[in-house]
């Protein structure tokens, strides 16, 4: 059935009763593909009838549904006539994992971080009415992603609306109490009916036109209406007490009812929250048992669930979790903080080992600095734990609350630089940028686990705001031996040689080396700088160098726009010298999802692509001026 429906009009033209049939087959079409290119499993499985349902009971792409974060739209991308790109599934040039509007028409809004699609499905509905529009918008939101603060946000903003908006909310961990049985389905279904939602309209007009008694009369009416719903549908009243209609809780693999209930819901002119009870991880055991664990998967044998990846060597986020907790066994003022990422961020042990000191606070990044500034403020030695790319979301309580007070917040940013196959919207290559603006922030990039244990242990013992960045994967383990201590903005002189010097941050100190054994083929013999402190910088050594280097190649894995070497150049600047600069990081654009070696490649970040550069300009150009007035 799957191979003959390349569009919601094929998916609508299908005997209802082989709907089972179809979800059946998506699943086992969705455990294939992710099993063999990775992504976002647990998530998809579960909202495969609640897609089916969407596309039936809507028009798209007239109509428009906003998928929160983004992560559980693989089936709308299947039978939205994208089947054959699941082949290239998150590979470079190949079909997104998260809605992309350049990707198809039926994807109306990009997404790819949590607690956005109602405030990003309002302004669609504002556009809608301003422009004269008739179409519906669904905005679909996970229990997880309405515990961050901008979904209520968006639904304070909603409660003044006057025109139909549906939020579809997506249940499938919520402790929320279904109401009574039978009642509740009866309450649900009249509430939705036109005959009743006409009625109650036309009362409230006719009693506010009674000459002086009207308005009260509505007013005490509705305080009475709203004490009843007190008694008889407590799991919607929050959304009650925001004049959103609140519908459910309904089950989210009867299709048949969940079409019917979109349908009514369509005919109201007001917000109305439907709230659909789901499983992750629905149709495959490993997943239903341990959804955490599929959220999002690298490849996989489908009958043991095990990944393909292999063992391998530590990864940076692991070493990150042995030194947090060997740290905190020492000072029992060390707290953790996370956003939702207790697993991800490698908090696990630490929540095992420490529970009274840990702290996931949901998805809420703005309020996970502040709470930690606060403890800061108390005498605590806070660590906020967190992708690089999801810590954006609170740059002002970072300047505001943290830095404008030097508070001693340590901030782990794991999955900086290029993360891969997620794309645009993971890709922690700001960091650099957001954080160097920021007076007061110290930041800290390690060229190994070993320099991360090192630096995780220098910030906690700075007293002063202190960021470490290390990338997702693998932790490189070369140049141990090169260990000199670290001192506050004092970069690390791997080799010393003259005419060019490589100043490398963090994970790239590694393609460093491989550049520097390309130059000395070439008869060069550069110097090589693990920069450590992008933030200070080393300018008592960088002063240094400037009397016998002439050409200085900057390098790191952040956007351009800001950066070291952009902060680099600008110091050179200011010293007027002849002193020539080479800048390798990322072009200041958006970067896709694919292979992380891929994109280097692609991005000139490769040993390879930076070699030809150096040599180009060295040729072009000449090795540039030293201090001292040599070429």
């Amino acid at each position: 059935m799957l191979e003959k429906i390349s569009s919601p009009e094929d998916l609508k033209a299908l005997d209802p009763g082989k709907y089972q049939e179809l979800a059946a087959e998506i699943r086992q079409f969705l455990l294939e593909k992710v099993s063999e290119h990775g992504g976002h499993l647990a998530s998809n499985l579960g909202v495969v009838e609640l897609t089916m349902a969407l596309l039936l009971a809507l028009d798209l792409p007239e109509d428009k549904i906003v998928w929160d974060v983004g992560h559980q739209a693989y089936t709308h991308k299947l039978l939205t006539g994208r089947r054959d790109g699941f082949d290239s599934l998150r590979e470079y040039g190949g079909l997104s994992g998260f809605p992309k509007r350049k990707e198809s028409e039926y994807d109306c809004f990009d997404t790819g971080h949590s607690s956005t699609s109602i405030s990003a499905g309002l302004g669609l509905v504002e556009a809608r009415d301003r422009l004269g529009g008739s179409y519906t918008v669904v905005s679909v939101i996970g229990d997880g992603a309405l515990s961050g603060g901008m979904a209520y946000e968006a639904l304070n903003n909603a409660s003044r609306l006057t025109s139909n908006f549906i939020i579809v909310l997506n249940d499938n961990n919520m402790s929320i109490s279904e109401s009574t049985g039978g009642f509740s389905r009866y309450l649900s279904g009249i509430r939705l009916g036109s005959g009743y939602n006409n009625l109650k309209r036309d009362v409230r007009r006719g009693l506010s036109k009674v000459p002086g008694v009207g308005e009260s009369l509505v007013e005490n009416i509705s305080q009475a209406k709203m004490a009843l719903k007190q008694m008889v549908m407590v799991p919607g009243m929050l959304f009650e007490n925001l004049d959103i209609t609140y519908v459910g809780p309904i089950d989210g693999y009867n299709i048949p009812q969940m079409v019917r209930i979109l349908e009514e819901a369509k005919k109201i002119d007001r917000p109305v929250l439907i709230h659909v009870k789901t499983k992750k991880g629905k149709g495959y055991e490993p997943a239903e048992r341990y959804p955490a664990r599929y959220h999002g998967v690298t490849p996989f044998d489908i009958e043991t669930g095990k990944s393909l990846a292999g063992g391998g060597s530590p990864s940076y986020t692991e070493a990150f979790s042995r030194t947090v907790c060997r740290l905190a066994g020492k000072d029992e003022r060390i707290v953790a903080v996370t956003a939702a990422m207790t697993e991800g961020t490698g908090l696990k042990r630490f929540a095992s080992l420490y529970p009274e000191r840990f702290y996931d606070v949901g998805i809420a990044e703005e309020h996970a600095v502040t709470f930690a500034a606060g403890m800061a403020a108390g005498g605590l030695k806070p660590v906020v734990a967190v992708y690089s790319t999801f810590l954006q979301r609170a740059y002002d309580q970072i300047l505001h609350d943290v830095c404008l007070q030097k508070l001693p917040v340590v901030f782990a940013l794991d999955r900086a630089g290029l993360v891969g196959s997620d794309g645009e919207t993971h890709h922690g290559m700001f960091d650099l940028s957001y954080l160097g603006s920021i007076p007061g922030m110290t930041v800290f990039a390690p060229k190994n686990r070993y320099e991360l244990r090192d630096g995780l242990t220098f910030g906690l013992g700075l007293g002063a705001p202190f960021a470490i960045r290390y990338p997702r994967g693998a932790a490189w383990a070369g140049l141990r031996e090169y260990k000199a201590p670290i001192e506050l903005g004092k970069s690390e002189v791997i080799f010393r040689g003259e005419k060019i010097a490589l100043l490398a941050v963090g994970s790239m100190v590694e393609t460093a080396l491989a550049v520097r054994d390309g130059l000395l083929k070439a008869g060069i013999e550069a110097t090589l700088v693990n920069v450590r402190f992008v933030k200070p910088m080393d300018t008592a050594l960088f002063g240094e160098l400037l009397r016998d280097h002439g050409m200085f190649v900057t390098m790191e894995e952040n956007v351009v726009t800001g950066g070291f070497g952009e902060r680099f150049s600008g110091w050179l600047e200011e010293r007027r010298t002849r002193a020539r600069v080479v800048k390798a990081a990322i072009p200041d654009t958006f970067v896709e999802q694919g292979g992380t070696e891929a994109l280097k490649k692609k991005l000139g970040l490769s040993a390879e692509g930076i070699l030809e550069r150096v040599l180009r300009a060295w040729e072009e150009n000449g090795p540039g001026e030293t201090a001292d007035g040599e070429g």
